[in-house]
């Protein structure tokens, strides 16, 4: 057995580990609480004209409807991975779902854009301890041989969720189910929630790290502060043009963190347990998932605002017509997913990185067919390409985190989990902040047409950059998996 595919020693093991039926709605459960949150990152997006309309929320007000949820999600994730290991990762995972299915109907009564906003807080930080808890869960629940499949289907949910939830938002608001409007988006949380919260009662094991003693409260703070500093200007700065602060909070953002990894060393050093364990980093598949799953984010930043606006305000599609190409892009992401379970334990990382050179070819091909079409492109070649864009895109994701966790001691799967979950955060705010300079520089808003044609054909090639950029990553990753 190589190096770099031989698997850490665990400590612990969760406590009355279920099988058979029971690992199954296990499965389910935590996968369940992985979609709802996939889908109220997203879901908002279709909804937001009827929001606005409905509560006469100005245009700052839209904006933090759905920036509010992104941020306090992003920034608590790092803290409820550990809290996990600390308290128990079930019971975590309880609070959190508990929390946000009562702040999703919170969402769902809201009357004012103020109480919307402040129940959107509540949610993204619910969802902060709840996610964690789903990947740690999975990695100390299933042995080798069935953890590649709980990880795929990880990954098709977690890819599912993120280009479902506009179809989702826009097809419940336009149903205008009992007259609600737009508010079923949030209220279908509520009977799921429960649900999730009484079968993860009975299903759910318990699993923690035993060696851990007590939460780092100064390092908690540090990593808040900093990443609230990179992660407020990223979502907020296009907005205000870029100014001067929005680089001062930035670079004060990054010098932060630089302060707290100071700090996780020195606690370290001491025998205190530290937020983050920097032990981590010393496995090259870790790091290197890390940074692939981090430019993943990104991409997919980019590629899914613009591909929305290229379809409507480029090609003139309607709503309806556009999510049929997020109903392409999730079929080839499910099949990928498929694809990817079987081939990543035979084949290691070249099974994402075919992914990763499947989904940059289709692009290349696109971005060459909307040079030469331009506005004439027809739907049908707008959505067909999707699909193998799709499929590649499924491969990375469903085997991305089953190798990039794969090393990673049981008892510290929380912390793993969120700096995992944390990477993806901020890869998609980096890339929504990039779309300002890649699209949006070229396609001011308002445009229409040919402009908004050619500035969505340039913003490809940034995408297939990344596609390679992430396939020279997952080098690091192991060449094959591990068997027992």
């Amino acid at each position: 057995m190589s190096a770099d595919t031989k698997a850490l020693p665990s400590r612990s093991a969760p406590a009355g580990r279920p099988s058979g039926g029971g690992r199954t709605v296990m499965l389910v459960v935590v996968l369940v609480a992985e979609l709802m949150n996939a889908l109220d990152g997203s879901v908002v997006y279709t909804a937001l004209p009827s929001i606005q309309h409905d509560t006469g929320a100005s245009g700052a007000a839209v904006q933090w409807i759905h920036a509010a949820y992104a941020l306090t999600f992003a920034l608590g994730l790092i803290t409820g991975g550990r809290l996990g290991d600390l308290y128990g990762r079930k019971r975590l995972f309880l609070l959190g779902t508990g929390v946000f299915t009562a702040a999703s109907l919170l969402c769902g009564l809201a009357g004012t854009p103020a109480l919307l906003i402040a129940a959107r807080v509540v949610q993204g930080g619910a969802a902060a301890i709840m996610v964690p808890q789903v990947l740690a869960t999975l990695h100390v629940t299933f042995e080798e041989g069935s953890r590649a499949r709980a990880f795929s289907l990880y990954g098709t949910i977690m890819s599912l969720g993120s280009v479902a939830g506009p179809v989702l938002g826009g097809v419940l608001t336009s149903a205008d189910v009992f007259g609600l409007g737009w508010r079923p988006i949030f209220l279908i949380n509520v009977p799921i929630g429960l649900a999730t919260v009484l079968l993860g009662l009975r299903y759910l094991p318990e699993s923690r790290d035993p060696a851990a003693r007590r939460l780092d409260l100064a390092g908690m703070v540090l990593v808040g502060l900093g990443l609230l500093l990179i992660a407020y200007p990223l979502t907020v700065g296009g907005v205000h043009q870029w100014p001067a602060w929005s680089f001062v909070m930035m670079a004060g953002g990054l010098l932060t963190l630089a302060v707290f990894v100071v700090q996780q060393r020195a606690r370290t050093t001491r025998g205190r347990d530290p937020l983050v364990v920097l032990a981590l980093f010393k496995h090259r598949a870790f790091t290197a998932g890390l940074s692939a799953q981090l430019v993943f984010g990104l991409l997919s930043g980019v590629f899914f605002l613009a591909w929305t606006l290229f379809m409507q305000d480029g090609l003139g599609l309607s709503p309806r017509q556009a999510a049929t190409g997020f109903v392409a892009a999730s079929v080839g992401e499910m099949a990928g997913a498929w694809l990817a379970m079987g081939l990543a334990v035979r084949h290691g990382r070249r099974a994402p990185q075919a992914g990763a050179l499947l989904a940059a070819a289709t692009l290349c091909g696109y971005a060459l067919l909307i040079t030469e079409q331009n506005t004439g492109l027809s739907p049908v070649l707008t959505v067909v390409p999707m699909l193998p864009v799709g499929l590649g895109l499924g491969m990375i994701g469903a085997a991305l985190a089953d190798m990039t966790l794969r090393q990673v001691d049981h008892d510290h799967a929380g912390s793993a989990s969120g700096l995992f979950n944390t990477s993806t955060q901020l890869g998609i705010a980096l890339g929504t902040a990039l779309t300002a300079v890649v699209f949006f520089a070229y396609s001011p808003a308002g445009s229409h047409g040919s402009t908004v044609t050619a500035a969505f054909a340039g913003t490809l090639w940034y995408v297939i950059a990344a596609l390679l950029a992430m396939w020279a990553l997952m080098l690091w990753l192991p060449k094959r998996h591990a068997t027992n």
